[in-house]
């Protein structure tokens, strides 16, 4: 198995219990330059997506692909989660370590006063 499809059969037990549970989910993707979070409701339609490639956030960093950068997309995700009105999400880490950008974002996210 190479390193992205054991990534995938990772996260898949984890949406696999969010999905019974039914509850909202922080789901997240990174890649080596940029980083992406979305809250998706439990019949799978986005509610909230914020991405280092959105303008508001390029202002802000320099580099979109470090953990500065995860903790602002972490924030602004926080943010705008509570504008309307989620307060409380599971984290999706889609199969990923939970170390560095990963963590930054949930951070971030956490600071901003979303519970998970």
């Amino acid at each position: 198995m190479d390193k992205k499809n054991t990534r995938i059969r990772r996260s898949r037990k984890a949406r696999a219990k969010m999905r019974e549970l039914k509850v909202d989910r922080l789901s997240i993707h990174r890649t080596s330059q940029h980083t992406y979070a979305q809250i998706i409701s439990s019949d799978n339609s986005i509610l909230v997506a914020v991405s280092t490639l959105q303008a508001e956030v390029k202002a802000k960093v320099k580099n979109a692909g470090n953990i500065a950068a995860a903790t602002i997309v972490g924030n602004m995700v926080a943010e705008k989660a509570k504008e309307k009105g989620i307060e409380s999400v599971a984290f999706d880490r889609s199969g990923f370590k939970y170390h560095g950008r990963v963590k930054a974002l949930a951070d971030g996210a956490r600071d901003s006063g979303l519970n998970f």
